[in-house]
């Protein structure tokens, strides 16, 4: 069996996109569960949109994900990283692009154009006012060697144009099933652009068969172009890959994926708290599936499942509840030491709050079953790594109105200070005292005092929190209450 290879092969012109991130996932997925070789390319012929902070940014978003490339880019940004078949910058490849032109030129299956983009536009005009087809005429494609040679020598700087056949082009679609394009429906097209730059649709038949690509996954928003990189291949004896053409990914609302809660590129799902284990998961779900109804999977279990055959041939829905569900998973999976670490290093690097680490041990322990994400658990207990800010307003109407709270948050203060041992089954033991000589329900002080040390109305137990804070923070935040009146 001929080893399995399959690129990803990124444009440097913005950051990872969500959609982006699950062909890669895909595309990595696929060789290791044959076994293969995952190829990461770089397609940076849009000299004016490529940019060096995109390309590092796209290498890091796979980095973190976990997408470990075999083959790839060199150099600075990634030094353990190349290949046999290199270079993996198209703009490194330049030559080897005008090889395949010129052959495709010599056997008279590409041409020069000369026609201007004035002349292409008036063209197309004309063409719509006739209500005829607006692809291009194929002026130029009686052209001879000698005209064309002449016309160049004389500073014309042409595109080369394919020689599209007449006929039907189609392939079998491992998702899709058989597909074909009428030829006619295809205009005469560039693969070289007048500044000697390839257009992508070139470029990719190229690389692809040079770096020896068995299988292309990719969105099927590329379908439209697989007829001519068929064409390319076949003009040139090239053996065409499998061609498998994954499903777009709508929002709920049936509409192509947009921003979810300010959330598009992979940067900002991690700025949000998610975690790679668990984006792996819920990336897997959007389009594939398994059949079993398994829907949190650690990743090796997903790469012992995955099998392109089990992609859907419909769009997938990117249903934020169940990316919170899945995320929430994989937190509970997690063992203790690597959660803490995670925390440590999204409180430091997204929030800039240096945590106290004896605190978050316990805080971790505490919470581990509550969040969904890194950022939910310190969106939780921002309270145990600062002061409180402000107080939930329904609670202090709701709690610090009773006629017996000054008295009732006196006499814990007073009981508090006399603790030798401040934990939670002490802490409890005062309060629910405390209750009983008020003739009151203990919760009646359970939730002002969980307010005060707080300013929140829902967080883990109460005494196991007041055991974290400590004696004297939680003494000092209940008597601030008091003093504000």
């Amino acid at each position: 069996m001929t080893n399995t290879r399959v690129r990803f092969a990124p444009s440097p012109t913005g950051h990872l996109h969500i959609g982006s991130a699950r062909t890669a996932l895909f595309n990595w997925l696929f060789a290791r569960a044959t076994g293969g070789s995952f190829i990461l390319r770089i397609e940076d012929t849009d000299i004016l949109r490529s940019k060096k902070e995109y390309l590092d940014s796209i290498l890091r978003d796979l980095r973190w994900l976990g997408l470990n490339w075999d083959e790839g880019p060199s150099g600075p940004c990634c030094p353990d990283k190349d290949g046999d078949f290199g270079p993996y910058f198209q703009m490194e490849r330049l030559s080897t692009y005008k090889k395949y032109a010129d052959e495709l030129l010599a056997g008279g299956k590409a041409y020069y154009c000369f026609c201007s983009k004035e002349e292409l536009e008036r063209q197309r005009e004309e063409k719509a006012k006739l209500k005829q087809d607006t692809g291009y005429s194929g002026k130029c494609r009686a052209l001879s060697k000698d005209e064309a040679d002449k016309l160049i020598k004389e500073g014309g700087k042409p595109v080369i144009r394919f020689k599209v056949s007449e006929g039907i082009t189609s392939f079998k679609d491992i998702v899709r099933g058989d597909v074909e394009f009428n030829n006619n429906i295809i205009e005469d097209f560039v693969i070289i652009k007048s500044d000697g730059i390839p257009v992508y649709n070139f470029a990719a038949v190229i690389d692809d068969y040079l770096m020896k690509i068995t299988h292309i996954i990719r969105g099927d928003e590329h379908i439209s172009n697989t007829p001519r990189q068929i064409m390319i291949a076949t003009s040139l004896g090239f053996p065409v890959p499998q061609f498998a053409h994954i499903p777009i990914v709508l929002n709920p609302d049936k509409t192509k994926l947009s921003k979810r809660a300010g959330a598009s590129n992979l940067q900002d799902f991690e700025n949000m708290g998610y975690i790679p284990q668990g984006l792996i998961n819920f990336l897997s779900l959007l389009g594939w599936s398994y059949g079993d109804d398994a829907d949190i999977m650690k990743t090796e279990e997903i790469i012992k499942k995955f099998s392109l055959d089990r992609i859907i041939n419909h769009p997938a829905v990117f249903d934020d509840k169940k990316l919170d569900a899945v995320n929430a998973s994989h937190i509970r999976m997690l063992a203790d030491a690597d959660l803490i670490k995670l925390l440590k290093c999204f409180g430091k690097d997204k929030l800039n709050i240096e945590v106290d680490e004896a605190i978050l041990t316990k805080a971790a322990a505490l919470y581990k079953e509550r969040i969904k994400t890194l950022k939910d658990f310190f969106d939780k207990t921002d309270f145990l790594f600062g002061e409180v800010k402000e107080y939930d307003a329904k609670g202090v109407e709701k709690y610090f109105k009773a006629d017996f709270f000054k008295e009732g948050f006196e006499r814990i203060i007073k009981e508090f200070g006399l603790l030798e041992n401040f934990d939670a089954e002490n802490t409890e033991k005062v309060i629910r005292t405390i209750a009983e000589t008020l003739t009151i329900g203990a919760g009646k002080l359970i939730h002002p005092v969980r307010l005060a040390v707080s300013g929140k109305t829902e967080t883990a137990g109460l005494f196991e929190i007041l055991e974290i804070l400590g004696k004297d923070k939680t003494i000092k935040r209940i008597e601030k209450i008091i003093s504000a009146g």
